[in-house]
């Protein structure tokens, strides 16, 4: 029977969710130069109607209808049975659909968007839109369906409470073989690289932590206990990281950084995410902890290695991502969700979301490659050596971020 308290709440984490988004243009807005604001800050709000429209059409009924048929069944289900309950109660028995399927589709606009800041400042928007497109039908959508939707990987046992895998791992994989694929940029002057405004990192952190509570508490389909776990649990992690990624970078760097310590929260978030609604408060607390040392040595990692990753999604979000699909095999304990992992001795738990992980992480960096290949064919994925020299603000929109005397 619908409940109006868990429809109410439900939608309310939608439209959290949906405000990650402009979260993101912001914080990848303040972290590039100036000359590049408006493009970057575009691929993501591009996002929110494209991929709107990807999911309405056919997104949905293929994340989540059944494997055979899905698309026609789910199709058919969205358009005529859209007032009922969510298909076979699979997905929450007291919200009505079209909620469910608007909380999914929050989570479809904000990955893909996840991606640009690995390359930002060289990218063509013209192929990007058409990346946007197939990226969502060829890696998110499967991947959805995979974990979330009933597929494979879900009847092996593999558990993501919010996105660690379906969300995280893949785009930050993606945005690694993007890296690889684009090249470096050629302006990587010291004026160049550092965030032009620190005040829009702050303003984008604050909307993705703000949001992040629909992100992870919404993954309990309803208000109840398991929401209020994710809730608190996704505030912990993220403190826990900010802070520890702060005295990290504080002791190594000799002075305490504002965009350091923004940059450990986002970390913190994505890492906790697949395990907010498996594990107690204090495991939240120590993948926080885990979030903000190991990110931050990847960060440093792709530093030495000398990989053009401008913002930091692989070593933020890709490795958090990992790492917290993992520890969740580590941490759950069945009292919370009804999943066990190492502490409480299942091995099978453990191995399963190594594997689990390991699968998402592997085909969104594989065929985020190909993806690529086949666009640049037809559309030159990097912009002119003259465009980006110019900026991609003026080069591609003709537009400027900041008119000052």
């Amino acid at each position: 029977m619908i409940n109006t308290g868990d429809t109410a709440f439900m939608l309310v984490c939608a439209a959290l969710v949906f405000i990650m988004t402009p979260g993101l243009a912001f914080f990848y807005g303040g972290l590039v130069n100036k000359k590049n604001v408006l493009t970057i800050m575009m691929q993501s709000f591009i996002s929110m109607g494209v991929v709107t429209i990807i999911w309405f059409v056919v997104g949905f009924s293929l994340a989540f209808g059944p494997d055979a048929g899905g698309l026609i069944g789910g199709l058919k289900y969205c358009f005529f049975n859209g007032v009922g309950l969510v298909p076979n109660g699979q997905y929450g028995e007291t919200i009505p659909f079209f909620a469910f399927a608007s909380y999914q589709e929050m989570f479809a606009i904000l990955t893909p968007a996840l991606i640009t800041g690995a390359f930002a400042d060289r990218v063509n928007f013209k192929s990007y839109l058409v990346f946007l497109v197939f990226w969502t039908l060829l890696i998110y959508i499967p991947l959805a369906h995979w974990v979330w939707g009933g597929g494979w990987l879900a009847k092996l046992g593999v558990v993501d409470f919010a996105g660690g895998i379906v969300v995280h791992a893949s785009a930050g994989l993606a945005a690694l073989a993007s890296v690889f694929f684009v090249g470096k940029r050629r302006e990587r002057t010291k004026e160049n690289l550092e965030p032009h405004n620190v005040t829009h990192v702050a303003l984008g952190t604050g909307l993705l932590w703000f949001g992040w509570f629909g992100f992870n508490a919404g993954g309990a389909l309803g208000a109840n206990g398991l929401a209020a776990t994710a809730f608190i649990n996704t505030d912990l992690g993220a403190s826990f990281a900010m802070v520890t990624w702060l005295i990290i970078s504080w002791v190594r760097d000799k002075n305490a950084s504002f965009v350091g310590a923004l940059t450990g929260a986002v970390a913190g978030l994505a890492t906790v995410t697949p395990a907010a609604g498996y594990v107690q408060p204090w495991a939240a607390a120590v993948i926080g902890i885990i979030a903000g040392i190991c990110c931050y040595f990847a960060v440093q990692l792709k530093n030495k290695l000398d990989w053009d990753d401008a913002l930091d999604v692989w070593g933020v979000h890709g490795v958090g991502g990992i790492i917290g699909s993992i520890l969740t095999g580590v941490f759950a304990v069945s009292s919370i969700n009804g999943v066990s992992g190492l502490i409480e001795g299942d091995v099978h738990q453990f191995l399963i979301q190594i594997f689990g992980t390991a699968v998402a992480a592997v085909y969104g960096f594989i065929m985020t490659w190909i993806i690529l290949k086949v666009v640049d064919k037809f559309l030159p994925v990097r912009v002119t050596e003259e465009e980006e020299i110019e900026g991609l603000d003026h080069a591609l929109h003709h537009e400027e971020a900041y008119h000052m005397e």
